[in-house]
């Protein structure tokens, strides 16, 4: 008994820290244009070297991400919101622009939670997905800056203003810096695929 009330004791601390420790995946597709060779048959994704997307996955094989619905503005309306929010398959998620999930250059940085900001996510999605909070726009919030501002409600980041968070955020490249600055600062995880030689990718 006494043998079995050692181990126990030796366990706990393994189990607490397994069962603290959560992490929400955030997932960068990043931006690119087809090599001049293959212009012809390898597709031109909408926003070119500064294009790309990014999600948040909270539970397994659940990308949450924000995108256009309907006719695309220039600017954003309040009252007329051509938006959504989604949840995508990671294959599914990789294929949004067109190409094929293998041939895509990506990173997947694990961004360490609470279980309290895991719930709060979790909440703010639930949210979001039955009704989206802002207009998607080129001058407004687009993937980069929805990613920021959920991320920014958990306190991974300074919160603004939807107004400055558009601003500051950009392009998903603006986001993806500053995690990945984080992530090495931090010791977080970050997972790489190198993406087709028939395509010129992004740099950080």
């Amino acid at each position: 008994m006494k043998k079995a009330l050692f181990i126990l004791l030796c366990l706990l601390p393994v189990l607490g820290y397994c069962h603290d420790t959560t992490f929400l995946k955030v997932h960068f597709l990043y931006g690119s244009k087809p090599q001049k060779k293959y212009k012809d048959t390898e597709s031109k994704c909408f926003g070119g070297m500064l294009g790309g997307h990014v999600g948040i996955e909270g539970d397994s094989e659940k990308i949450v991400n924000f995108l256009p619905s309907g006719q695309f503005h220039w600017f954003a309306k309040k009252s007329d919101r051509h938006s959504l929010y989604a949840v995508h398959s990671i294959s599914n998620f990789y294929a949004i622009l067109g190409s094929d999930p293998k041939d895509v250059k990506y990173a997947i940085v694990y961004v360490p939670v609470t279980e309290q900001q895991k719930q709060k996510f979790d909440s703010i999605s639930a949210a979001y997905l039955q009704q989206t909070p802002y207009d998607y726009a080129l001058l407004g919030m687009r993937c980069g800056a929805a990613v920021y501002e959920i991320l920014a409600q958990l306190n991974v980041f300074t919160e603004y203003s939807i107004k400055k968070t558009s601003t500051k955020i950009f392009y998903p490249k603006k986001l993806r810096k500053r995690l990945l600055h984080m992530a090495e600062r931090n010791g977080w995880t970050v997972i790489y695929q190198e993406g087709t030689s028939r395509r010129k990718w992004e740099k950080d």
